[in-house]
């Protein structure tokens, strides 16, 4: 079985935070061509949502061939010489509210420069493979635990993965491969490049620099953005990079919880259940033109964050039926390490 979402067979599968690098990293490029080249300033994987079948890995793929993006800048995008002024509009999402309130109430992190802050979590996304000559889908999931530094891009940082057990892809069997995923683990590099702009950074050095102030983490969360529903997507996207295997301060977290409150279009959807079974009230933004409402998900009594899932709204543009839970996380634990695994050949 040919799998196409992998460009190397040795590379971990990636999970929905990996997918949605590549979108980040292509919409950077949209609107600044230097950000294609290599920096030092560069990302880790994060997830990419637009879930029709080959997309996601038929733009990767091609970007990864040809190791520079040179693309127009796409709906709700203004040239960087075209700069937008978003002035923050009163919130009204109350989870998002509540969320702010009690950042206090969990045990705050201090990490510092030479540590790696561990994340424990589960995935399950679509995967898009041929088998035995024909198209197959089915849903992978997985253990994961990644280990970022605390300054620095995902290059740096060590994956461990396990498979469990598939789910089928609506509409469509398991294919027989697929089962032979479960119980198999690996340990390797996180990434083997990291491209993302300085503006969508998500190690723990840079986000404790961005600022406490919601009006303030509302524009940034529009940086390089234009006005429109497809801006208001994208900055939606910017707000759950900030939260799946990242970790930020109090003051930060209670400020992006405040300006995400205030992303138009965002509505409370109610129960939600995260990879790891566990139930929750989500706050979503659908995406248009994909037929997915991208939820995120906390706990009802103390609004700690728990995870993602992407919803399908518009069984024609998403390809599946109403109500399908397509992509899904967990995060589990965060924590502190002073150093990661060793991998053969580091």
């Amino acid at each position: 079985m040919t799998r196409l979402e992998r460009f190397r067979a040795e590379v971990p599968r990636p999970g929905l935070s990996d997918l949605q690098a590549e979108e980040r990293r292509l919409m950077g490029a949209m609107v600044d061509p230097a950000f294609a080249r290599p920096a030092s300033a560069a990302v880790r994987p994060r997830r990419a949502r637009r879930l029709k079948f080959g997309l996601a890995a038929g733009l990767a793929a091609a970007a990864v061939t040809a190791g520079v993006v040179a693309v127009s800048p796409g709906p709700g995008r203004k040239p960087l010489g075209s700069p937008v002024i978003h002035t923050m509009p009163v919130a009204a999402v109350q989870i998002l509210q509540r969320a702010a309130d009690h950042v206090d109430k969990a045990p705050e992190l201090h990490p510092r420069p030479g540590q790696f802050l561990v994340f424990d979590s589960r995935t399950m996304n679509p995967v898009d493979t041929i088998s035995n000559g024909r198209a197959a889908h089915y849903l992978s999931r997985a253990k994961r635990t990644i280990w970022l530094p605390v300054e620095g891009d995902a290059t740096h940082g060590v994956l461990w993965t396990q498979g469990l057990v598939p789910l089928p892809y609506p509409g469509w069997p398991i294919p027989p491969e697929a089962r032979e995923e479960a119980g198999r683990s690996s340990l390797g590099k996180a990434a083997d490049v990291d491209h993302r702009a300085e503006w969508l950074r998500n190690d723990f050095a840079y986000l404790s620099r961005l600022p406490a102030d919601p009006a303030k983490m509302y524009e940034h969360l529009y940086t390089h953005l234009g006005n429109g529903s497809q801006a208001d997507a994208q900055a939606w996207s910017n707000v759950g990079g900030m939260l799946t295997e990242a970790y930020m301060p109090a003051p930060q977290r209670a400020a992006l919880f405040r300006a995400a409150a205030a992303i138009r279009g965002v509505t409370t959807v109610g129960k939600a259940v995260d990879a790891a079974g566990r139930t929750g009230i989500a706050v979503a933004l659908v995406v248009p033109g994909s037929g997915i409402r991208d939820e995120y998900i906390f706990t009802p009594k103390t609004y700690q964050y728990l995870g993602q899932r992407s919803v399908v709204t518009d069984a024609a543009q998403a390809g599946a039926p109403v109500g399908s839970v397509l992509t899904s996380t967990a995060q589990l634990t965060v924590r502190v390490a002073e150093r990661a695994p060793a991998i053969n050949g580091h």
